[in-house]
Formats: structure tokens, C-alpha cells, sequence
């Protein structure tokens, strides 16, 4: 089989679509060189999503939960953590995102060049997660400057940075849990921190190490996704003055929602989930030996013209069925619905407050690095 770039790709390129778009007719998997088996088609990553059995998510030396875990584990912790996610634990923290979102859309300059990644997506994320956490407001501007750092580290390759990186945030989460140990609630009555540190796991209290990955989880992954998931959007709606208007002119949730979900299928920020095999098996008429490590290439994936037809055309009802953004299968991502309320408010504050978005003529927005997806940079005007 014929060797590629670390990433699986032919050659090194910002823009993870078309170098897959180019290889995925002829290869289903492929192999980089580092060894890992990359799957490229649909049915294929479908395949291996739903086979736990055979493809384990256990692939880090670093306690990931729960969607690090396999098993009867993963489900267990599932089961302690999803409730803190659904609709009805949520719905108390809607008007606080809708707040956020509406002030810092308003302090944004109007006719000079905004970044919708890191002066949009980024701070929103920050306020909506630390709202939702109860978090306190002084901790902002060092978890943006953290978001940043861990993008650089993640790009650059350099492990001992990222580890750096990682360990810079779990000391900012254990000092979040240490306030709450010496009696002080800062979220109220609200406080989903104070919660998880009260909450059990198959009839035991969460160990200190589970809850600061559990906190890792929910923070450190999701504050650069949706800034990421942002700058998708944010770049469509801006080159699309059609769109624009037709989301402003009001659709109702599930519509903008879909729409939402479509977005990012033609332009999926969230490249990949790494496997390991438990066993021999054989996948798109390829034999992995046990122990092998896959990358399942959502990107790719959600790209597919066997199952999406011309992959960049939008149809949300189509396609709303096949969509892997958020994976599928019982590792699926357990906060899709907080990431799709916080994306439909962030984007319905920002038409809300504008009469236009126009992609800024003199400053070209940049595609992020591979293993991020999307943009790293999306200048746009405000009018």
C-alpha cells in the first residue's frame, strides 16, 4: 500500500476536504507514516463507530471520560454524566447564553474587521461554558489565551508543549474545585461544578482525577470546537448573502438547527477520532492485525459523494440522516445538544444585531491545520 503524509494525505495542505475528496474514490483506507490505518469512506467509518467491540475508544495513557472508556465503564459514567446535558438541565442556562451572546455581538466594532474564530466564537465560548459551570468571570481571558495556546501546541507537533499545555489547565481546574472545598459555591444554586463533585459513579463518589478529566472533557475540547464550529459558520453565512437573509427573516429552531448541522457536514472542524483494534478483523477489504491504531476521518466521511451526492451542496433534510459531525454509535458526542443551542443563539444574536456579514475584502480568511478542521481566521465586516 502506498505510504503518506503523517496525516493519511498525499501531500501536506491546509484544506483537509479536498486532499480527501481527491483520495477517497480510490482508497477507503489508507496508511500514514506513523503506521495508522486512516478510514476514508462513510460506510466505512460508520462501520467501526458502531463496532466498540472490535474498535476500542481506549487509545490514550490519559484517563478520558467517559468517551475514553469501552464497555460497561463507558456506560456506566454515561449514565452519571449525560443527564447534565440533556434538554431539561439546560433550559435554566438558555437566557444566560442568549445574554452573552446579544453583549458581545453589540461590543463588536461595526465597519472594521472582527475575527469571527477569536473575537466571536472564542469569547462566547469561554462565557457560555463558564456560565454554565459557574465558573467565575475573572478566569476568562486565561482560558482564551489557553484556547489559543493549545491550537499552537496541537499544530506544532511538539509533545512536551502540549503536554505543558494540558498541565497548565488541569492546575486551573483543580483551583476551581479547591475555591469550592473551602466552602464557596461562585455559580449559586446553578452550580454544575459543585454538582459533578457530588456526583457517583456505580453507587461511589467520582475520584478527584475523574472529575478533572470530566472538566477537561467539557471545557478543554469543547471552548476550541465551538469557536472552530463558529468560524464554519460564520464564513457560509458571509459568503452566502442569500442564506443570510433567509435566517433573518426567522426560521423556526429545528429548521435553523438543520441548517446548522449542514454547515458543518460540508465543512467538518472535528477531522477525526482516533481507534485501537482489540482483534484481527478486516475493514473495507483491508486485515488490521490486533492492536492496530485507526483514525475514523469524520471530515472525510461526511464528504462522501457515494452517500451525499456533490458534497458541498446544502440539503439538510437529505443528508440530515447521514451526518457525522457528531459521530454516531454509542461514542457518540455526548454534547451535541449544548453545542447546537450555544451555536443557533451566538448566530441568532449576530444577525439579530446586523444587517450584514461580508467576509473582509483586504484580510483573506485562513483554513486551520490539520488535526483542526475549518478556519483559523475568519475577518468579516459588520454592518
Amino acid at each position: 500500500m502506498t505510504e503518506h503524509t503523517p496525516d493519511g494525505l498525499p501531500t501536506p495542505t491546509r484544506d483537509q476536504r479536498a486532499a480527501t475528496d481527491a483520495l477517497r474514490p480510490c482508497h477507503g483506507v489508507v496508511r500514514n507514516q506513523r503506521g495508522d490505518w486512516i478510514l476514508l469512506r462513510h460506510d466505512l467509518v460508520v462501520q467501526a463507530a458502531l463496532d466498540d467491540a472490535g474498535f476500542s475508544s481506549a487509545v490514550s495513557r490519559y484517563l478520558q471520560i467517559p468517551n475514553g472508556l469501552d464497555g460497561d465503564r463507558h456506560a456506566a459514567y454515561r449514565q452519571a454524566l449525560d443527564p447534565f446535558l440533556d434538554a431539561a438541565a439546560l433550559e435554566p442556562f438558555l437566557d444566560d447564553f442568549r445574554r452573552i451572546a446579544t453583549g458581545l455581538v453589540a461590543s463588536l466594532p461595526r465597519g472594521g474587521s472582527v475575527d469571527a474564530v477569536s473575537n466571536l466564537g472564542a469569547r462566547f465560548a469561554v462565557r457560555a461554558q463558564s456560565a454554565w459551570l459557574g465558573w467565575p468571570a475573572e478566569l476568562e481571558d486565561r482560558l482564551v489565551d489557553w484556547v489559543a495556546e493549545n491550537h499552537a501546541a496541537t499544530r506544532s507537533g511538539d509533545r512536551d508543549w502540549t503536554l505543558r499545555v494540558a498541565e497548565d489547565f488541569d492546575t486551573l481546574i483543580h483551583s476551581v474545585l479547591d475555591t469550592r472545598r473551602d466552602g464557596q459555591c461562585p455559580g449559586g444554586a446553578r452550580d454544575v461544578t459543585s454538582a459533578l463533585m457530588r456526583t457517583q459513579v456505580e453507587g461511589r463518589p467520582l475520584e478527584d482525577a475523574e472529575i478533572v478529566s470530566v472538566l477537561r472533557n467539557w471545557t478543554g475540547g469543547d471552548l476550541g470546537s465551538i469557536a472552530l464550529c463558529v468560524g464554519v459558520l460564520v464564513h457560509r453565512l458571509a459568503s452566502d448573502p442569500a442564506l443570510q437573509q433567509r435566517l433573518r427573516a426567522g426560521v423556526a429552531e429545528a429548521e435553523f438547527d438543520a441548517l446548522i448541522d449542514e454547515i458543518l457536514r460540508i465543512d467538518n472542524p472535528f477531522l477525526s477520532n482516533r481507534r485501537i483494534t482489540t482483534r484481527p478483523l478486516t475493514i473495507g477489504g483491508v486485515d488490521l492485525p490486533a492492536a492496530a491504531r485507526v483514525t475514523l476521518h469524520w471530515t472525510s466521511a461526511n464528504r462522501d459523494s457515494a452517500v451525499f451526492g456533490d458534497p458541498d451542496a446544502l440539503d439538510p433534510q437529505a443528508n440530515r440522516a447521514h451526518n457525522l459531525v457528531y459521530g454516531i454509535g454509542r461514542h457518540a458526542c455526548p454534547g451535541r445538544l449544548l453545542s447546537t443551542l450555544e451555536l443557533r443563539i451566538v448566530l441568532r444574536a449576530l444577525l439579530d444585531a446586523t444587517a450584514s456579514v461580508t467576509l473582509d475584502p483586504d484580510d483573506p480568511a485562513e483554513r486551520a491545520m490539520s488535526p483542526a478542521g475549518g478556519w483559523s481566521r475568519v475577518p468579516v465586516i459588520l454592518r
